[in-house]
């Protein structure tokens, strides 16, 4: 879009809307023609424009996700991750990922739809931690969990004023900067910069440095290097494999169960829209046991419809099954041990020679890479 633009041109940016990598990324492309990035930390010009009108953020009260099938404590995977902050000479960590949240924690949500994560951001210190979340979402339950894992609650909005009291303090933060956002980032560094002029200050060396400035140069610069948690939830321990396989298993039963209605109705002749079959399979999977949600919407698409993108069937605008095409459906859901995904296409007439073809080589692919 910049070589529509003009040059000399500012553009505003919404800190907390864009990783500082990304919004690093974007500086330097539009720098290219001149143009400035502006950024704003306390005023965003799309919640101005929204005033009343804007929905309220989501308030699902946040569950405790029982032992049995994290597998793991809490208090267990902090201690992991301070080990991890002491091998990198950091003071403390800030994590935003919600799933990286929420894994660590042994704690779900319902903030994101199909995903079982809350809005919250967590600093993990060597001697502490805090969660800064939205107070009415966290029940009894869990308010007792975080007290007994050591972490305390802040407000989700706190989370730059407590950026700041660590640069005071002269922590080094440990920051992701592929999916921490720029306005954290950003305040780290400026309040780094204050707390080390200060000390500059106290101690007269800012001669030393003939007239320049460089507060990097005293030590405190931060450390900037992926999540160790990223890696640490990647490894499933036996209490997640066996969730895992469990989840999987209550999945295939529900979908043995819609397969063979979809059959015997498409049988019968009856009519049925793509909306009919995902809601169907909708209900199969709400009677297995420990079903939450799906894990995205469910992709069902006959015929030509199969191949659109993430394709999402509406009520007024779905197509009706016809036996005579392909029939894809793209479906997965969340269940209280382990998320499923599964894609299958079938037909239930004649198929012609070319999709068999196009069926048999992918069943082929998916086969030898069993032996990989």
């Amino acid at each position: 879009m910049f070589w529509l633009l003009g040059q000399g041109l500012a553009l505003i940016l919404v800190q907390f809307l864009f990783s500082f990598d990304a919004a690093e990324e974007l500086k330097d492309a539009i720098a290219k023609k001149n143009h400035e990035l502006v950024y704003l930390y306390n005023l965003n010009l799309v919640d101005n424009i929204w005033k009343e009108s804007r929905p309220k953020p989501p308030n699902r009260p946040i569950r405790v996700h029982d032992l049995k099938y994290a597998g793991v404590d809490a208090v267990s995977k902090l201690s992991s991750l301070r080990t991890e902050l002491l091998d990198a000479s950091a003071s403390a960590i800030v994590i935003s990922m919600l799933d990286e949240i929420a894994w660590l924690l042994n704690l779900r949500g319902g903030d994101v739809p199909h995903s079982p994560v809350m809005y919250a951001y967590l600093i993990v210190e060597v001697d502490g931690a805090k969660l800064f979340v939205d107070n009415s979402k966290v029940t009894p339950e869990v308010s007792n969990h975080l007290k007994n894992a050591g972490i305390k609650l802040q407000s989700y909005d706190a989370i730059l004023s407590d950026i700041e009291r660590l640069a005071a303090q002269g922590a080094e933060l440990w920051l992701d900067t592929s999916s921490v956002n720029a306005a954290i980032v950003n305040t780290y560094k400026s309040a780094c910069d204050r707390f080390l002029e200060k000390l500059a200050n106290k101690h007269d060396r800012m001669t030393e440095m003939s007239g320049t400035y460089n507060g990097s140069s005293l030590g405190l610069s931060g450390v900037y290097k992926s999540s160790p948690i990223s890696m640490a939830k990647a490894v499933k321990n036996p209490s997640e494999l066996e969730g895992m396989r469990n989840s999987h298993l209550r999945d295939a039963a529900s979908l043995a169960q819609f397969w063979a209605w979809l059959e015997e109705e498409i049988h019968k002749d009856v009519k049925l829209t793509e909306v009919d079959v995902a809601n169907k399979l909708l209900e199969f999977r709400s009677e297995q046991d420990g079903f939450i949600d799906t894990s995205f919407d469910t992709i069902s698409g006959s015929g030509a419809n199969g191949a659109i993108i993430h394709y999402k069937p509406e009520p007024e605008s779905c197509s009706v099954l016809d036996p005579g095409k392909l029939f894809l459906l793209d479906s997965g859901a969340q269940y209280i041990d382990g998320t499923t995904d599964i894609t299958r296409t079938v037909h239930f007439g004649n198929p012609a020679p070319r999709e068999k073809e196009c069926f048999t080589r992918v069943l082929q692919v998916l086969y030898l890479i069993g032996f990989v």
